[in-house]
């Protein structure tokens, strides 16, 4: 499962696809749009994917992050991914901390935008990843995130 909010975040995740090509994928995502440029995009003509959008949530719409929420456990129940890699915001928050209930493998790359110190999300996420990722070498730390480069 692939989960990104809209934006930057999304931008970020797609520049990785090299490493799953070929899989059974599930995308998730805030902005309905994004799987018409997964069915034009040639990377992705020959996957296999799912794709499911959430409301868009933030800390200023705390009844998008309570439906985020239930969107999501509907998802992970449906799909029940064995792998949740995300770059962020809310809904890569929320995916890692239930997939990891549910038995997933987590991923977390934070964000290439947050330069002097870690997103919000990343910070909550991190604990809870298997594998947690900054972008930054500067913001990695023995106790995680880990910097093993940038997705430019």
């Amino acid at each position: 499962m692939l989960v990104a909010s809209a934006g930057g975040h999304w931008v970020q995740l797609l520049r990785l696809r090299p490493a799953w090509q070929g899989d059974r994928l599930t995308y998730v995502s805030t902005n309905k749009d994004y799987v018409q440029h997964l069915l034009e995009d040639e990377e992705d003509k020959n996957s296999q994917f799912t794709f499911y959008s959430a409301t868009e949530a933030n800390r200023q719409r705390p009844l998008h992050v309570v439906i985020q929420l239930l969107y999501i456990v509907f998802i992970l129940v449906k799909t029940r991914p064995h792998v949740i890699i995300t770059t962020g915001a809310s809904i890569g928050y929320l995916a890692i901390r239930l997939g990891k209930l549910l038995g997933a493998r987590t991923i977390w790359i934070d964000s290439i935008a947050n330069v002097e110190e870690l997103s919000l999300s990343g910070k909550l996420a991190g604990p809870y990843a298997d594998l947690w990722l900054t972008q930054w070498e500067e913001l990695a730390k023995p106790s995680g995130p880990r910097y093993c480069g940038a997705v430019f």
